[in-house]
């Protein structure tokens, strides 16, 4: 059974990752179904983004352990979370060598997420990654109604 047709939204949600060869894409497809049955409201490029830093660290977590992890997606005031738990205590190398082989895909969560980072955690790590929720703003033309996207003057 799937952790979607079981939970009650908004709370936190957590489920374990098997390796496998549909395991990213599925664990993906959660992520991004939990957000949208929130209604967190984000632009159609950050959903994107987002969905895109779960693969990665999702695909890491299982590459670099060959065993499963747990995901987390949490919503806070403002702030979507997501959250990756493995059983290897060490970081994943950032590789910016133009000949690396590996190691862009913390990068990628660099560049895309407004925050990451990573803690150790019992004899593993977690590697975790916010995305702000986008805010409606009053329309500059004459004040009425609203304008997703835009920031409040």
């Amino acid at each position: 059974m799937s952790p979607l047709s079981s939970a009650r939204f908004p709370v936190p949600l957590e489920w374990g990752v098997s390796p496998g060869p549909e395991a990213v894409p599925a664990a993906r497809w959660l992520v991004g179904a939990i957000v949208r049955e929130w209604g967190v409201p984000l632009a159609d490029d950050a959903f994107q983004d987002l969905e895109l830093c779960a693969s990665e660290v999702i695909a890491n977590a299982l590459l670099h352990t060959g065993d499963r992890c747990a995901v987390t997606v949490l919503r806070r005031p403002g702030r979507l979370r997501v959250e990756v738990a493995d059983r290897c205590p060490v970081l994943a190398r950032r590789e910016r060598g133009v000949e690396a082989t590996g190691g862009r895909g913390l990068l990628l969560v660099e560049a895309l997420a407004e925050a990451w980072g990573w803690c150790p955690r019992g004899d593993g790590k977690v590697v975790w990654f916010e995305f702000p929720e986008e805010r409606e703003a009053p329309c500059p033309t004459r004040g009425w109604g609203t304008a997703p996207g835009l920031a409040a003057a």
